[in-house]
């Protein structure tokens, strides 16, 4: 029995149907910030709700809406969850070996300042982090390092959510850019483009932001030298990058040299106040002991062995290799190819493979369970934790205590990832995600400073960028053609938007909660971070409209 995606099934009405679908969206977000409820209680509830509304406002069979939260379920748990469940554990062997206590000391050489190491971690580490791996291992990972530096949990999650938004769109070797191309039809290099001519205005000002959330304007000012070398240095290579190198780089080189311009500045420059948390002592100096180069290496090689695996991950040859699809002539990559083949798996749906059919196109859409195993991000942070395991010289019994011990301290995360990404499963089959779209397309003249919505509403939903332009790139490319936009224009502002929803998107929020411990407390984050999304949307927002009228000649 097969379903036909109707974007007018409440009343026959595009308008009362779009109204309808919002229902999901605004109670997660008021079961999260009004009533407060754990993530997962959250997360559950919204998708009980959404079950509801597609079967019965939608029109979808039960057993084909329940299909569709069950593969939802399945992805949160492979890429998603499996990545966080890794990465807190690459950290966690650090704190459970001592090591962290040297990574510390190392971080307070540099600076004791806690707005510049802010600026490090949050910022130039996260950036190089979701520029290689992608799917909440950024965020994972640095709020860690600043939790164990001393930040506390809400602050340090809230910090890396936002600067996040920054590298998000070139995020794992440029996937959210070059899975447009293939949608569209626009080169990847043009759409890259025209993102590399957006977001580094914003990247400029997020190191301001984060300084500005932490400490007020004042104590902002004092360091406001470091705040321009870490943004600017930034934002002129993802530009650079971005125009004439294409998507698969500017995060890994813009982190690179954000991170290192400013260790290097650090080096020649001081503030006159250090800054510190009201409750530390007035030196952190006692905080720092002299290690040697060796135990410093020794200490961080956990990140580094993290850096190589991740990297090699994303790179397209070993990618397809990994997940058995590799087609060449490379004796080692086919070898490769053979085990990662043999660790993808790729069922079909029951009940849903084919059953659907797209309202727009009128074709089936497939639908399978997607288990790559071995090419899965969180397989190759596992490696490093291998690795990490004889570097660090802990048992193996400890190094599977330690595991399951991260395993059993993000339970809820985890359920909370698979009921929202299965909310979003849901929304996706029932067109509710596709309606919202027709209704914003629907605004003509004023699209260009609606279209950065879609974006922003898909990341909300999905949690992946990379989701979101999949969703709406060719809703975008055909609604800007028919008002006299440029189609570019349209994908970056698509890509732009959704930067802004990453940081409160249910699934990233459950991503944040987990690496600090605050399972469970997503609505605090929520509460943080909400406002900074919708300025910086609002900034995106305004942005593409004058691109689009008098600021033209920034379309490539």
């Amino acid at each position: 029995m097969s379903f036909t995606q109707n974007f007018t099934a409440v009343a026959d009405s595009l308008g009362w149907s779009a109204l309808v679908a919002t229902i999901p969206i605004i109670y997660f977000f008021w079961a999260l910030a009004i009533k407060k409820m754990k993530g997962y209680i959250a997360g559950l509830t919204t998708l009980i709700l959404a079950l509801i509304v597609a079967t019965i406002a939608f029109q979808v069979p039960v057993a084909t809406a329940l299909a569709s939260a069950s593969q939802g379920a399945v992805y949160g748990l492979v890429p998603i969850g499996w990545i966080i469940i890794t990465s807190v554990f690459l950290y966690n062997l650090t704190v459970k070996t001592g090591h962290f206590n040297i990574i510390r000391s190392s971080v307070l050489s540099i600076t004791e300042d806690r707005r510049i190491q802010a600026l490090l971690i949050a910022f130039s580490f996260g950036a190089f982090l979701e520029g290689a791996a992608g799917f909440g291992a950024p965020v994972a990972i640095s709020a860690a390092l600043l939790v164990g530096l001393g930040f506390k949990p809400l602050q340090a999650a809230g910090l890396c959510l936002i600067a996040n938004t920054a590298p998000v769109a070139f995020g794992a070797i440029g996937v959210p850019i070059t899975v447009m191309e293939g949608i569209t039809g626009i080169p990847a290099l043009e759409i890259s483009k025209m993102v590399g001519r957006q977001l580094p205005i914003l990247a400029v000002f997020i190191p301001f932001m984060l300084v500005f959330i932490m400490v007020g304007y004042k104590k902002t000012a004092e360091v406001l030298p470091a705040i321009l070398i870490s943004g600017i240095s930034f934002a002129i290579t993802q530009f650079l990058s971005s125009n004439f190198l294409g998507p698969e780089l500017p995060d890994v080189l813009s982190s690179l040299v954000s991170l290192f311009a400013l260790a290097i500045f650090m080096r020649f420059w001081k503030p006159k106040q250090i800054y510190r948390f009201e409750n530390e002592k007035n030196d952190l100096a006692s905080q720092k002991e002299h290690y040697s180069a060796t135990e410093i290496i020794t200490a961080w090689s956990p990140f580094i062995v993290l850096t190589v695996f991740i990297s090699a991950w994303g790179i397209p040859t070993i990618k397809k290799a990994l997940v058995g699809t590799y087609e060449g002539d490379n004796a080692l990559l086919n070898s490769l190819n053979t085990i990662g083949h043999a660790l993808t798996f790729k069922p079909e749906v029951p009940f849903l493979h084919n059953v659907v059919i797209d309202g727009a196109t009128g074709l089936e859409i497939a639908a399978v369970y997607k288990l790559e195993l071995l090419g899965a991000a969180g397989t190759a942070i596992l490696f490093a934790t291998i690795v990490s395991k004889f570097v660090l010289g802990i048992s193996w019994s400890d190094w599977c205590k330690t595991f399951f011990e991260t395993v059993n301290e993000i339970k809820y995360p985890l359920l909370t990832i698979c009921c929202v990404v299965g909310y979003a499963y849901v929304a996706n089959t029932a067109g509710m995600m596709a309606t919202l779209g027709l209704i914003l397309a629907k605004t003509g003249a004023l699209f260009p400073f609606f279209s950065p919505i879609l974006g922003w509403l898909g990341v909300v939903v999905t949690g992946s960028d990379t989701s979101s332009n999949v969703l709406f790139a060719k809703l975008q490319q055909v609604t800007a053609e028919s008002v006299g936009m440029d189609p570019v224009l349209a994908l970056a502002a698509n890509t732009g938007g959704g930067v802004t929803g990453k940081m409160i998107s249910p699934q990233t929020l459950a991503v944040a909660a987990a690496a600090v411990g605050l399972a469970g407390k997503e609505s605090e984050l929520l509460k943080f971070a909400f406002k900074y999304s919708i300025v910086l949307l609002f900034a995106i927002c305004i942005l593409t409209y004058l691109q689009s009228t008098v600021l033209t000649w920034m379309i490539p």
